[in-house]
């Protein structure tokens, strides 16, 4: 298997990846950022000669592994106790689908693997075993108890909802949102920290305020994208909507980070579509 193939299939199987590790760590945008890093590690590994027979098994007992580092290291521990070992049906996808993210971590990490693996990704029992590095009995075990809570959550409606954002914060990308509107790139060009860091998710990252010029370009050559202010998992946002379509769902969406009045991190989610599956969003103009 040469290198350029294997890049090849893992941007193929990006979207499925990432379907796990958001549910796994309750967020879309740090799903994200999990998957990232569990290619970093695959990308490593390979170069180091690590053999690979079944590649999605072997990566996604990485995107396991690098999901369970994540949410230990944020001491995000889950409180459902497990129930009786009986027997329960499937979760239909369009079911699942509808779950917010957040529910997923009140499960416990086992049963949470589970149902992500077997409902959400189709995977086998025995598959499910070798990614969580448990007996296929176990892993039956924890689909069915996981199966049985996750309904049982589901029911009782969200819980959780988006933090609110701050004055300040709405005024910021109220701004940022405004200026993408009216095309005043130069206006943006002048919040830019020296450093800035711009992110094309799945694409290519640049540093620098000069480095970074290209991209207000585009935008301001491309007249496709109509803007709004709004919220993504509580964070403040810029959606972007497809100029001929409707605005119920946005196409992708754009975080901005703030240091001292001044950018210092932009990330568009332009080549990131699959990220917006059951993500968490609100429009507010």
């Amino acid at each position: 298997m040469d290198t350029d193939g294997f890049e090849d299939r893992l941007q193929a199987l990006r979207p499925r990846l990432h379907r796990y590790c958001a549910r796994m760590t309750g967020s879309a945008v740090q799903g994200e950022d999990i998957l990232q890093d569990t290619l970093v590690k695959a990308l490593h590994a390979r170069s180091q000669g690590a053999e690979v027979n079944n590649l999605e098994g072997w990566l996604f007992r990485i995107a396991h592994n690098t999901s369970l580092d994540f949410l230990r290291s944020n001491s995000r521990n889950t409180v459902v106790p497990l129930t009786d070992d009986i027997e329960a049906d499937p979760i239909p996808e369009a079911d699942i689908v509808a779950i917010v993210f957040q529910t997923f971590l009140r499960l416990p990490e086992l049963q949470r693997c589970a149902v992500i693996l077997k409902d959400v990704l189709g995977h086998s029992i025995e598959e499910i075993a070798g990614i969580a590095d448990c007996s296929p009995a176990a892993a039956k075990s924890a689909l069915q108890r996981g199966r049985v809570t996750l309904r049982l959550l589901a029911q009782e409606g969200e819980d959780t909802r988006l933090p609110l954002m701050s004055d300040t914060d709405r005024r910021k990308i109220a701004a940022y949102v405004d200026m993408f509107r009216s095309g005043d790139f130069d206006a943006i060009r002048a919040m830019l920290a020296d450093d800035v860091k711009l992110e094309l998710v799945n694409r290519l990252t640049w540093q620098g305020r000069d480095k970074i010029a290209p991209y207000f370009t585009r935008y301001a050559e491309v007249a496709k994208w109509r803007f709004a202010l709004g919220a993504v998992e509580g964070r403040p946002a810029m959606l972007v909507f497809d100029g001929t379509g409707s605005m119920d769902i946005p196409a992708h969406f754009v975080l901005i980070e703030w240091s001292e009045g001044r950018i210092i991190e932009i990330r568009d989610f332009l080549f990131a579509p699959y990220v917006l599956e059951a993500m968490d969003w609100v429009r507010l103009s």
